[in-house]
């Protein structure tokens, strides 16, 4: 097992993949570092002197700067690096696009919709417009567990507090999010239980419905207008059930495939592990046809150049640029620094500034071009890499990926979680001691990357675990029962 690594030949830094100790002489093919003190797993230390105010180079390029002169061997970290960025930016478009191969023989077992769509579940999903029944959609979850079994794979509520009292695009946000959920491919059958009175009802939701969406297996209650909402919810859901039973899954194209990229307490490993395995897998499914969504548009800042500069065109730079600058804007109106990032576990893991963990979540994007740019709730049209407008909130991203289509998500993680969004949340360790520690969390060991495989390894068989998964094959937070969903709260509270 390699014990440090440089991840790109212009680096002045290396990271420790293992805990080294002072006075240990680290070797690379062309030089060799004393270490002056201790490096923890996942943490820099210099390669050769740096100087104050001079940059630190990791992955190639500039993750903040010098704040005092840093000895060769030191440890690179908070205390003696800042970041360079700033505010607003204006950019550029210097086209830098790959060619892809094509691939378009891999497929998995899963259920194909009316409107030509696949799911990867067959499940019964109770969706409430308003807060205000959530209580309600809970215990018709609760009551409707014996349905569970054969063509229904699961009866799941979706508990939210919103709904109401919300005005604007924060309001629209909200019916368009539980409107792409009511559409899922994921669900066989959906019951939408409304309160009657609230901002959000059922029939501004509908509004938001594609014209074609599945009136048979899509049905709507106003809880005001029946004596007893339970019995009436249980009713459509043992419709739903017996609609269901007979549903199967068949072979399809993987070019169905909508998968979702997140990362949530990463370490300094995520950028050198997990995230590039991810990227190894989204060229992957692209390659066959299909779509993969990278979103946390504030970890990107700092590394929002190399996306740019993959857009196909013009306009989808121009999208991006928006993309970017439009969250700054969003935190400057709340009087927000905007760099305030990363979290303390990701520095406790070796990520030192925004740049530092920007880069290396960027990864998972691959090296596709970039496709499409979706503003939040807005669902997926155009096959390969997308970009999606969302905070970088783990609940709120994933939720906000399942709401534009996907069907599962890919979630990488340094420090582990035990999380899922409404739909299958595949979790992936950014290294060896995580896995083996949270094996009922962590479904997939990228820390193997710096151990016994190659990155394309790692991707490879990542691939094959998301075709095992859309096939049948739980993921972990699914074995423990775990779903949920966070809309992404923008404005004022009535």
């Amino acid at each position: 097992m390699k014990r440090t690594i440089k991840i790109h030949p212009n680096d002045n830094v290396a990271v420790a993949l293992v805990p080294l100790s002072a006075n240990e002489t680290i070797e690379f093919e062309n030089e060799s570092v004393v270490l002056k003190e201790d490096i923890k797993q996942g943490h820099k230390f210099s390669l050769k002197p740096i100087q104050k105010d001079e940059n630190v180079i990791k992955y190639g390029d500039p993750i903040g700067h010098a704040t005092k002169d840093i000895e060769e061997g030191c440890h690179v970290h908070v205390h003696n690096v800042k970041t360079n960025l700033s505010d607003m930016l204006e950019y550029s478009y210097r086209p830098q696009l790959a060619e892809m191969k094509k691939d378009a023989h891999r497929t998995f077992m899963g259920y194909l919709r009316k409107n030509g769509e696949a799911g990867i579940r067959n499940e019964i999903w109770i969706i409430p417009t308003v807060g205000c029944v959530n209580s309600v959609v809970k215990k018709v979850e609760a009551k409707a567990q014996h349905l569970v079994g054969g063509s229904v794979e699961a009866v799941v509520a979706f508990n939210h507090p919103y709904g109401c009292s919300q005005m604007g695009d924060d309001q629209d946000n909200t019916r368009q999010v539980l409107a792409d959920l009511i559409v899922h491919p994921n669900a066989g059958g959906v019951v939408v239980l409304g309160l009657g009175c609230e901002n959000s009802n059922i029939a501004e939701v509908k509004k938001h419905l594609p014209e074609n969406y599945d009136t048979e297996r899509i049905r709507f209650i106003v809880a005001q207008e029946h004596e007893d909402e339970i019995e009436e919810c249980l009713k459509h859901v043992n419709e739903l059930a017996e609609l269901m039973k007979n549903d199967k899954r068949e072979e399809i194209s993987a070019e169905k495939l909508v998968i979702g990229m997140k990362c949530g307490g990463s370490d300094g490993l995520s950028g050198i592990t997990a995230n590039p395995t991810v990227g190894r897998f989204s060229d992957l499914l692209i390659a066959c046809g299909g779509t993969t969504i990278l979103t946390e548009v504030p970890e990107m800042f700092g590394a929002e150049t190399l996306l740019m500069n993959r857009c196909e065109n013009t306009e989808l730079f121009d999208k991006t640029v928006h993309l970017i600058n439009d969250f700054k804007q969003y935190f400057m109106n709340h009087n927000q620094t905007i760099y305030e990032n990363p979290s303390p576990g990701n520095k406790e893991g070796g990520i030192t500034t925004l740049e530092d963990k920007s880069l290396g979540c960027t990864q998972k994007s691959g090296a596709a071009n970039v496709q499409g740019v979706l503003a939040y709730a807005e669902r997926v049209t155009v096959p390969g890499l997308n970009l999606l407008s969302a905070p970088g909130n783990d609940l709120v991203a994933s939720t906000a990926l399942a709401a534009s289509g996907c069907q599962m998500v890919l979630f990488t993680t340094g420090r582990g979680t035990p999380f899922a969004t409404a739909v299958p949340t595949l979790k992936i360790a950014s290294n060896t001691a995580l896995y083996e520690k949270k094996k009922k969390w962590i479904d997939f060991n990228a820390g193997r990357a710096v151990e016994d495989l190659s990155i394309d390894e790692c991707g490879e068989e990542l691939f094959q675990l998301v075709l095992d998964t859309a096939s049948g094959k739980k993921a972990k937070s699914e074995e423990d029962g775990y779903h949920d969903i966070a809309i992404f709260k923008q404005g004022v509270t009535l």
